[in-house]
């Protein structure tokens, strides 16, 4: 489920034009690295939420040939995270099913991070999983983190600096939402009750991870790319 359906306020001007997915960073569209990554782990079809400018991004999508497309559409109202995938249920099966954002991605790492997660995913132990990364030294990150982590790999939350940010994306249960009846609804409560059980896993990525949330990180994140190689 890649959440493409934001009205990227963060982002405007630019936004006023063009939805957020469709902003390229160093020659690529957000949504396109995201969609690539999933492809290249094996990815055989991607659900994509839209409504703002939705006319533009499933243009965008026509081209694409693997993961397959398939268009969640809000144009008349949207959903949030939560309800976006409560919309969408349906088509995801009983089986964990990745949800991932549109405004951020990962360079050089050595191994597919979300292999990783598929791998360190144990469905007796836990109801979600996230990609973490380090709150020192990611690109465009401009808050004290939101994660800790225990031994065990569990997901703490805490007052104070954390050293590990949320990427955007992970492995989620979709029994989870089984008994919501709201049809606008946010993702984090659900998150944040299953760390409250002790069901709330985090994996920490590897290679640059770069939050392209605003203007002036797009040119960040782009200086960032050019001085590791890219």
């Amino acid at each position: 489920m890649v959440f493409a359906a934001g009205l990227g306020t963060r982002m405007r001007p630019i936004t006023e034009t063009t939805p957020k997915p469709l902003v390229s960073v160093a020659g690529r569209t957000l949504l396109d690295r995201a969609l690539d990554d999933f492809a290249r782990a094996g990815v055989e079809t991607a659900i994509v939420n839209v409504h703002h400018l939705a006319d533009q991004i499933e243009s965008h999508l026509q081209a694409r040939r693997a993961p397959r497309i398939v268009i969640s559409d809000e144009r008349a109202k949207l959903l949030d995270q939560g309800g976006g995938i409560r919309k969408v249920l349906p088509l995801l099966g009983d089986d964990p099913f990745y949800i991932s954002n549109t405004d951020a991605f990962w360079f050089d790492a050595p191994q597919s991070n979300l292999v990783a997660l598929a791998r360190a995913w144990d469905a007796s132990s836990m109801d979600a999983a996230l990609l973490l990364a380090p709150t020192q030294g990611s690109v465009g990150v401009d808050w004290d983190g939101d994660f800790d982590l225990t031994p065990e790999g569990r997901i703490l939350r805490r007052d104070g600096p954390k050293p590990y940010v949320y990427s955007g994306v992970g492995l989620i249960k979709p029994q989870l939402f089984a008994q919501e009846t709201q049809d606008v609804f946010k993702l984090a409560p659900f998150l944040f009750e299953a760390a409250g059980k002790g069901r709330l896993f985090g994996v920490v990525a590897q290679g640059l991870w770069l939050h392209v949330g605003t203007v002036a990180a797009i040119e960040e994140a782009e200086r960032a790319i050019t001085a590791a190689g890219g």
